[in-house]
């Protein structure tokens, strides 16, 4: 087997990251009163992180209130973004695109673009304590309006380049298809923006397809993929990323057994596959964790890992020279 030193040394990429996901324990209780915390570090952990046994999707949101909480004010969104780096500088992370929902700390007084702004200031300062660099994507929601959804993209529109990289789509695939925000991507498109779709993680074939008809240069899970070999190749063709997220997958019941896991199945069929976190407090892991459980099904292969790496260096939304960068470093893994 892979020595888990070997990957935690390892240059590495993550590039699905959910930022209120993700927010360090300790940090959590930094920014929070005590009457907001639950009593003692067992009931914080339990409040923050799935058990073993979790249940599905359900059960896995649950513990995103509390540290949405933490991201309602400038100084929250910028603590929790400079945790982040904190974290994945102490495992050789090069490269981190962080991803989070404006429009859940908006309220009176904290505008949409103040609350972008906050992040991006966040992810500066990570740069600057840090050996790494980053970028931010903003999620627009699927229960929210096409309109208010592009009201977000207008203000991240602003910053696209300047710590904004991406758009992205996230919330409940089931009851919100992607049809509904066919609008929000064709501004996208028109504003030049750059986008990735959370697609398939709860079985739908159907929102794969539309992601890959807008345009979508990256499909977040794409778990369902494996159900279309004709989808399959038009990926393959389009080089469209695939954001997997192998511990968070199996904890939402996206797959029942790691048996189901279509991971060496991509590969076979030669997509640009990616390991990533996506909540690292939610999920307790980390890219280590993460790469450790890909080389167990992949027979331990070195070579393959390194290669993980250098696809998400390829449909990153990283400015060239960093991807140049990366590959680079990636190279010299061997």
């Amino acid at each position: 087997m892979i020595d888990r030193e070997w990957i935690k040394n390892l240059p590495k990429i993550d590039m699905h990251c959910h930022l209120d996901g993700s927010i360090g324990i300790e940090t959590v209780r930094s920014l929070l009163s005590k009457g907001e915390l639950p009593f003692g570090d067992d009931e914080l952990n339990k409040a923050l992180q799935v058990s073993e046994n979790c249940t599905g999707l359900t059960e896995y949101l649950k513990k995103f209130e509390l540290p949405l909480r933490c991201l309602q004010t400038e100084k929250g969104l910028k603590t929790a973004t400079v945790n982040l780096f904190k974290q994945a500088a102490d495992e050789n992370i090069q490269y981190i695109e962080i991803r989070f929902a404006p429009m859940l700390s908006v309220y009176p007084g904290l505008s949409c673009k103040k609350v972008i702004e906050s992040v991006v200031e966040g992810l500066r300062e990570g740069e600057k304590q840090y050996p790494i660099r980053g970028g931010i994507i903003v999620c627009a929601m699927r229960h929210d309006t096409v309109e208010k959804n592009i009201e977000m993209l207008k203000a991240a529109r602003e910053m696209l380049g300047g710590g904004v990289c991406a758009l992205d789509l996230a919330g409940d695939e089931s009851a919100y298809p992607t049809w509904l925000q066919r609008e929000l991507f064709n501004r996208a498109k028109k504003w030049e923006m750059p986008f990735t779709i959370h697609s398939g993680e709860c079985g739908s074939l159907e929102n794969v397809k539309e992601a890959i008809a807008l345009g979508a240069r990256r499909l977040g899970h794409g778990i369902a993929l494996k159900k279309s070999e004709i989808l399959m190749e038009v990926c393959r063709q389009k080089r469209i990323g695939i954001e997997m997220c192998p511990s968070s997958n199996r904890q939402t019941k996206a797959i029942d057994s790691w048996q189901e896991y279509p991971l060496e199945l991509f590969l076979a069929k030669d997509l640009l596959v990616t390991i990533n976190t996506d909540n690292r407090t939610v999920s307790r892991t980390s890219m280590t964790e993460e790469l450790m459980i890909a080389a167990e099904m992949l027979q331990g292969d070195k070579e393959i890992i390194v290669q993980l790496l250098k696809h998400a260096a390829e449909v990153s939304f990283a400015k060239e020279d960093i991807k140049e960068q990366l590959i680079r470093k990636l190279n010299k893994a061997l």
